[in-house]
């Protein structure tokens, strides 16, 4: 069982950034953001438990997010952590296939979704 409620929002639209991390907030996780994947992972060294997700969109400045993936990946105590792919990409199934990750929430996806892949992985402070 999942012991964090922290849940990493790599995402460079401001507005859809501040909208997840709000949902979620909502339903009682702790979200952190970043806006791309050179933030994420300065956000990953701090000495705060890890995330129990990251949502990742693939559009990145500065660092892209198969190349975060791809980073991730080469650290073994970061490894392991859940990565769900957010986009808008119609073929992002296809371009996710060899980045390891555990799911795709396709833009424009519903509150429903994102709390219910949220919560496969993460404990919420609303839960009992």
């Amino acid at each position: 069982m999942p012991s964090s409620n922290r849940v990493l929002v790599v995402e460079d639209d401001l507005e859809i950034r501040e909208s997840i991390m709000e949902i979620l907030e909502d339903h009682g996780y702790e979200p952190l953001g970043a806006e791309n994947g050179l933030e994420a992972l300065d956000r990953l060294r701090e000495p705060e438990p890890p995330p129990c997700l990251i949502l990742l969109d693939l559009m990145l400045p500065r660092m892209d997010g198969k190349t975060f993936r791809q980073e991730l990946l080469r650290h073994p105590g970061l490894a392991n952590i859940p990565v769900v792919v957010i986009s808008a990409f119609r073929d992002a199934r296809k371009l996710i296939e060899d980045m390891q990750v555990s799911g795709l929430l396709q833009k424009p996806f519903k509150v429903h979704e994102l709390v219910d892949v949220t919560r496969r992985y993460c404990l919420s402070r609303s839960s009992p």
